[in-house]
């Protein structure tokens, strides 16, 4: 089968104009703040940004067209989020950013037509925000979904949710909470989970503290949030009950993708720095950009830029044919992750002591990035997934082979 990788028009103008946006209107404020979103004036920026956006018309490139988006597919998302990711800042512009962009696509395939209008339809216009609660404290669910401890029990006319969650981003002024809970089985036990929406200001809900981070762009904060007899009602379950781990795959896969894109453009920011700067920079007898050691780092970055591209492509791909991409996500993500750790710690090599000052971008960069290595699934873990089917199809093989 051929693969077509050109763009149509719609999508190389969406691009071109993103690029635009963020150069003139977000990448200014990003600078004026240090990256930090809460600093810069948390929703109220937000706010500000998304009604630039909107004017612009590159805002929710992602969301369903009726819902006022453009209803891009995953292939096409991919430089569209890559350009609005060369800012900090762009992602929240564009209303894209984690975890508001993830439960827009899952909304968009999981959610009852009432469901839609009562949150998607408000997240997609970015009159409000969302959280999706599932990483829980030990022994709960982290890397290991199955540990899954939170439990919501049935009730009459509804649900009673108990348990506490961690590290959800977005968690303080969320509008509303989309909460993984177990409703069958035990911790540790595959299966068994079911997906609930409840509005912020639902009986039972506590936001507790910001857990501080690394990063500074994602607004919200990673909070702690408690669930003590917050009852939900019947409606509230998004998609149907005991299924939340394969709904989970609606999100994890194509989520994992978005945060490639968009940290992808935050590296090929840092990249571009550093080589403008060693292109001018004179040392040690000729300019920096001439040197051998220094053009074996620039080579390095263009190489981690192009096979990452070349990953997401993929998966990206398989992802609109349908497919769960399981394996192909993990390859990319993992990567991915360290991939755009490798450009922005070359690219502050590259800049000496103004990289890793505020003078330059690639500081922030560097403390952005870092934690991607660890969010959606740590590296070891996907390494371990891909390992167990690469293993696993060897011995399927010899058994039937064996038939």
């Amino acid at each position: 089968m051929a693969v077509d990788l050109s763009y149509s028009d719609h999508v190389r103008d969406l691009i071109a104009r993103t690029e635009q946006f963020i150069r003139d209107e977000v990448l200014p404020i990003e600078d004026a703040h240090g990256g930090d979103i809460a600093a810069a004036g948390g929703d109220a920026i937000r706010a500000d940004l998304q009604k630039a956006a909107k004017a612009a018309g590159v805002f929710a490139p992602h969301a369903p067209i009726e819902y006022g988006g453009h209803g891009l597919n995953m292939s096409d998302r991919a430089p569209v989020f890559e350009a609005a990711g060369y800012s900090l800042f762009g992602p929240t512009a564009l209303n894209i950013a984690a975890p508001d962009e993830g439960n827009v696509h899952m909304l968009a395939h999981i959610a009852s037509d009432e469901q839609k209008q009562q949150f998607l339809a408000p997240l997609a216009a970015g009159d409000v925000r969302s959280a999706f609660a599932m990483t829980e404290p030990a022994p709960g669910a982290g890397a290991d979904p199955n540990a899954l401890n939170t439990r919501a029990e049935k009730v009459s006319g509804g649900w009673k949710i108990n348990g506490r969650k961690h590290f959800i981003t977005g968690a303080d002024g969320a509008g509303f909470f989309i909460i993984m809970a177990r409703t069958s089985g035990e911790p540790g036990q595959r299966g068994g989970a079911t997906m609930f929406l409840a509005p912020a200001d639902t009986a039972g809900l506590k936001v507790g503290r910001h857990i501080n981070t690394l990063d500074r762009s994602m607004i919200g904060g990673h909070c702690e949030v408690d669930f003590e007899d917050l009852f939900v009602p019947d409606s509230a379950v998004l998609g149907e009950v005991d299924q939340g781990f394969a709904y989970a795959q609606v999100r994890l896969g194509p989520a994992r993708m978005t945060h490639v894109m968009r940290w992808l453009g935050a590296a090929r920011r840092g990249h571009d720095t550093a080589v403008r700067y060693v292109a001018e920079r004179e040392g040690f007898g000729s300019r920096l950009g001439d040197l051998g050691m220094i053009q074996k780092m620039i080579a390095d970055n263009e190489i981690d830029i192009a096979a990452t591209r070349a990953l997401l492509v993929q998966a990206c791909w398989e992802l609109d044919q349908g497919s769960h991409a399981s394996n192909a996500t993990s390859i990319a993500k993992t990567f991915a992750a360290e991939a755009i750790f490798r450009i922005v710690d070359r690219s502050a090599q590259m800049c000496g002591g103004l990289g890793v000052s505020e003078d330059l971008p690639i500081a922030r960069l560097t403390r952005e990035v870092r934690p991607f290595r660890v969010y959606d699934g740590p590296s070891e873990v996907h390494r371990w997934a891909i390992a167990k089917r690469a293993v696993g199809a060897v011995r399927k093989a010899a058994r039937e082979a064996a038939k």
